[in-house]
């Protein structure tokens, strides 16, 4: 069957992409969802009983996840058209009075498991098949007080730019997605409260659904980077063009 395997799959924008996805491939006949609340992906699943939906619950930021991911793949040999690896969090606190697992934690589900889910996928991809890694507009430029979270955008960002060109002749397509801040929990999981943060409260919001719409229509076009929003995509051009120690005055959350 025609598989789209999309991580961080039960809110928020994973979610978005699963509506994307049945009205542009309608051709993908089954779901691997995959996120630790495994009560909300069986939710999602019933509301679609026309499509087979795998409720997949592993917490990809363990290797033994990694581990079991794998063991499905080789198990069920599925034909993979498009996967996004949504999963991911970020945390906003002085780096210096941090706890430490809330760190390492993003090095491993943000970069680590991302890298692994990517390689273990690889080879069950059919041709003209996508990948789309979810980044940040944080990984244009380093985020003081999110110090982590957008090091390890910056290295999504970088990883996918490279695939982007290493898979092509394969017929592979990936694409870096690079939103701006979207109402989602993402913002509660960060511990950054309404009216605390003097840069996140200024910024305009982005809709979840038509950065899963759009990304996807940008990564069938074989398109390197998405931003949706002029307001982003000026900051994207700026941060090429400015000193970063310059831009830090501004980022700081």
């Amino acid at each position: 069957m025609v598989t789209a395997v999309i991580t961080g799959a039960s809110s928020g924008l994973g979610k978005e992409y699963i509506e994307a996805i049945i009205a542009q491939y309608p051709s993908v006949d089954a779901f691997w969802l995959v996120a630790r609340r495994k009560e909300l992906l069986r939710e999602i699943a019933e509301a679609h009983p026309d499509k087979t939906i795998a409720a997949i619950s592993l917490d990809l930021s363990k290797e033994e996840s990694i581990d079991k991911f794998e063991q499905l793949l080789k198990e069920n040999n599925p034909e993979i058209k498009v996967l996004v690896n949504n999963a991911g969090y970020g945390k906003c606190d002085d780096f210096f009075a941090s706890n430490r697992r809330s760190q390492t934690g993003m090095v491993d589900l943000n970069c680590r498991a991302l890298t692994g889910v990517t390689r273990l996928c690889l080879p069950f991809m059919l041709d003209d098949s996508l990948v789309l890694n979810i980044a940040s507009i944080a990984s244009f430029a380093p985020t003081p007080r999110m110090s982590v979270y957008s090091a390890t955008k910056a290295y999504v960002l970088a990883l996918s730019k490279a695939l982007h060109d290493e898979l092509r002749p394969r017929g592979i397509k990936v694409l870096a997605v690079c939103p701006g801040p979207m109402n989602t929990d993402f913002w509660t999981v960060a511990n950054v409260p309404e009216g605390k943060s003097r840069l996140i409260d200024k910024l305009p919001r982005v809709d979840p659904k038509e950065v899963a719409e759009g990304s996807l229509r940008a990564a069938k076009r074989g398109k390197l980077v998405y931003t949706n929003s002029l307001f982003y995509k000026v900051y994207r051009l700026l941060a090429k063009l400015l000193p970063h120690g310059f831009l830090m005055e501004f980022t700081e959350i």
